[in-house]
């Protein structure tokens, strides 16, 4: 499957009306299902202890207000008009926010950096710079210069991808509980409770077991889902406000707040914590953006899904104004105010809009955890790719039963969407804590706007999410501290992750072997060169890797033709495939040696062996045929052991090299000529042939080099890659040696291995074992 393709080599150009007003119904399935399914919970969750509805309405009211203005300040104003500008190439979310901010203060975790990476397309972002001596500047050059500012930058950074996963457990369990909870108004008050629980965990084993299948393949159906619900609550609440209070909207005064907290004092400011779950799903608009674009979803927003939420929160305020003997605390909730007669449809449509709403949340979890992996911050995991077309569509098996164990948990321990939801507003709000500060830096950084309008941005909002999380926090004990814990767990694994993966990066670093070592092994040891190609991955993108030495030392023999190779992750959402590689040399051109380094971004899907295979020979021949002798277009490397030479992959190269491995013919192909082996060779093998354009013609050298890379990829490929023992060296401190001894080395053995090696042929690869005392 050609997933390159996602990826355009040319600028998107401006989309019609036509597939703007497409992607904003897509959107509405995708982005907006755990958002429209929030009215089953916010009202029973506000009323659970702290306040209760009384005959003056003034408590109805203050909720109402607070609901319309919460709304109205983040979603709308804070995500549609700010913060989906905010956005790295098209892609959003937390990490886009961080990568954005590692390229134009350069702050970058990711060690193995050059500066060849910052001529790729899509690394610079247009704007105005920021005047030498400002404000901006100077923060700029103060996080650049202090390790511990940009170590507290990837922590806030970390923090809310974490709070991210634990939204991922706890959103599919309070939406498919709640809506599960309208056969409490069918049956008696002892025995619903023992239906619920288990039809929500049915429900949820279902939905989890359901994700290797692909969103794709149920995609079609969750826009209509939703586009029902949003109808069904809106119609049932213009009914309620017609039917039982029209005077309901004077209740969207901000007036009514000032008298609900007047009123109910501390316990109004602790229900708040219920208040906040109105806004739960927000996120969704800025992390999914790079499945749309920021018109479609400003779109759905504003003609659909807001109109639809106010009339339906409206709606159940109209209702409970005027019924104020509560029997029981579920009287409160979403279904007693739905007319009886059609209270059994809109059940059957509220479970499928929450499974809709926990099914993009999922997705959402595998996504930032794929980032995370490819930015070096969380072990590696398996990640496979449900669509050939989308590229953001991806099952992780690990995290899929991790989350449907931590959700079971979750509905059995609590049993009520009260506790639920506290633990669900602390992990909703701690995220866009996070994305108002990252926003801040992004405001000055990389918009260069004045600090004054980021610290009205910071202030203004930061502390209307700043009351939610008090009066979330203040919950701890009642659900809250569920988010805390698994955040903190996520947190200290992602953490030991990227610091012995940095660990490891400095030890190669320090013990990578001179280029002279290299040159004169032939006369001290006897190496012998046998055919083929040897693979030897490393995470270097200079020098001679410490593993290869190791191996040469012991067994005096490498290929025909050797190339180094680093599969590496730069901080932008993708690379475009005529950027996909960098080729150089090592040492004279006789020993045919080669460096290649493969760039793919954080979102990027990386081809199986074969194609990969293919064009990494291919991106070799195409420097070999079109390297110049004074090397003009070539990019210094930053340790000067040759020049590095931008090359695309073979299925974006139209007038480069292809490769044929068939005895077919390559077919009919206009103004090229075709490359043949001299001598057919007399053992059965697969044939190699390379494909030249017809001009400009190649010297005698560069034609006599290609056919001997020609022979050693009909010989065959061999992957050398180390295997590598992590040990805290004598002297290091306690923690250290618990860190990297323990925990780095328990995640190291249990998780899985990189991508790539995952796919080599078993018979093909040799594997270097090596002690690494960091």
């Amino acid at each position: 499957m050609d997933l390159e393709g996602v990826i355009p080599n040319q600028p998107i150009k401006k989309d019609s009306w036509k597939t703007v007003l497409i992607l904003a119904y897509q959107s509405l399935g995708v982005v907006y299902g755990d958002l429209s399914t929030s009215p089953l919970y916010v009202y029973k969750s506000t009323f659970a202890e702290d306040i209760k509805h009384s005959e003056t309405n003034e408590e109805i009211y203050g909720v109402l207000s607070f609901v319309f203005w919460t709304l109205t300040l983040v979603p709308l104003l804070k995500y549609v008009f700010i913060v989906l500008r905010a956005d790295d190439n098209g892609e959003g979310g937390t990490f886009a926010l961080y990568s954005l901010l590692c390229r134009h203060a350069r702050v970058n975790a990711l060690p193995n950096c050059q500066l060849a990476d910052e001529e790729l397309s899509e690394y610079t972002k247009h704007g105005i710079e920021s005047d030498k001596g400002s404000i901006g500047w100077r923060l700029k050059s103060t996080l650049e210069k202090y390790r511990v500012l940009q170590k507290l930058l990837l922590v806030l950074a970390l923090i809310g991808t974490c709070m991210v996963i634990g939204d991922g457990v706890l959103t599919p369990a309070i939406s498919v509980f709640s809506a599960v909870s309208g056969v409490e108004l069918s049956m008696s008050n002892e025995h619903h409770r023992y239906v619920e629980v288990p039809v929500t965990c049915i429900i949820l084993v279902f939905l989890f077991a359901l994700q290797h299948y692909g969103t794709h393949r149920v995609g079609f159906l969750f826009a209509p889902v939703v586009i029902t619900w949003l109808f069904c609550i809106s119609a049932i609440g213009v009914y309620n406000i017609f039917h039982w209070n029209p005077h309901v909207y004077q209740a969207l005064s901000p007036y009514y707040m000032y008298k609900f907290l007047k009123k109910t004092q501390r316990g109004g400011w602790m229900s708040l914590g219920g208040i906040l779950l109105c806004i739960t799903g927000s996120e969704a608009m800025f992390a999914d953006l790079g499945h749309f674009s920021q018109l479609s979803i400003k779109i759905a927003f504003t003609c659909m899904v807001y109109p639809s939420l106010i009339l339906a929160y409206m709606g159940q305020a109209a209702y409970l104004s005027k019924h104020h003997v509560i029997e029981s605390h579920y009287q409160i909730g979403f279904y007693v105010s739905v007319p009886e007669k059609i209270r059994w449809p809109v059940l059957a449509i509220a479970i499928l809009a929450a499974v809709v709403g926990s099914q993009a949340i999922i997705t959402g979890t595998f996504s930032i955890i794929k980032q995370c992996s490819a930015l070096g911050c969380f072990p590696r995991v398996k990640i496979v790719h449900t669509s050939s077309k989308i590229h953001g569509q991806i099952y992780i098996p690990e995290i899929n039963w991790i989350l449907m164990l931590l959700c079971l948990a979750v509905t059995i321990g609590f049993r009520d969407t009260k506790r639920m939801g506290n633990a669900a507003g602390l992990a909703v709000i701690t995220v866009m804590l996070v994305t108002t500060c990252l926003m801040s830096l992004v405001i000055v950084l990389c918009w260069h706007r004045s600090v004054f309008l980021a610290i009205c941005f910071i202030f203004f909002f930061g502390s209307v999410e700043a009351l939610y999380f008090s009066a979330s926090l203040i919950k701890f004990r009642e659900g809250a501290w569920v988010p805390i814990a698994l955040s903190f767990i996520f947190l200290v694994v992602m953490y030991i992750w990227h610091y012995g993966t940095l660990k490891k990066y400095e030890f190669d670093v320090q013990n990578k072997v001179p280029i002279n070592w290299l040159l004169s092994l032939g006369p001290r040891l006897g190496i012998v060169r046998v055919k083929g190609i040897g693979l030897i991955h490393t995470e270097l993108v200079s020098g001679i890797p410490a593993i290869f030495s190791h191996f040469v030392t012991n067994l005096p023999a490498f290929h025909q033709v050797l190339v180094f190779l680093c599969i590496k992750s730069v901080p932008v959402p993708h690379v475009r495939p005529n950027e996909r590689f960098l080729v150089g040399r090592v040492g004279p051109k006789e020993y045919r040696l080669y460096r290649c380094i493969a760039r793919y971004g954080y979102r990027d899907v990386q081809k199986d062996d074969n194609e990969f295979e293919k064009d990494l020979v291919c991106s070799i021949a195409e420097f070999i045929r079109s390297e110049r002798p004074a090397n003009d277009e070539g990019t210094e490397d930053v340790e000067n052991d040759g020049y590095m030479t931008v090359v695309g992959s073979s299925s974006s190269n139209l007038v480069g090299i292809r490769m044929c491995e068939d005895d077919g013919n390559v077919g009919e192909m206009v103004g090229t000529s075709e490359l043949r082996e001299i001598h057919s060779p007399k053992k059965l093998r697969k044939r190699v042939r390379f494909v030249l354009p017809k001009s400009p013609q190649i010297d005698r050298d560069a034609r006599e080099e290609l056919r001997e890379l020609m022979d050693a990829r009909e010989a065959g490929m061999a992957f050398i890659k180390g295997h590598s023992y992590v040990r805290a060296k004598k002297g290091s401190s306690l923690m250290k040696r618990v860190v990297i001894n323990l925990g780095y080395d328990f995640l190291r053995r249990n998780f899985r291995e990189p991508t790539f090696a995952l796919s080599l042929p078993y018979a093909s690869t040799l594997e270097v074992g090596m002690v690494y005392h960091v």
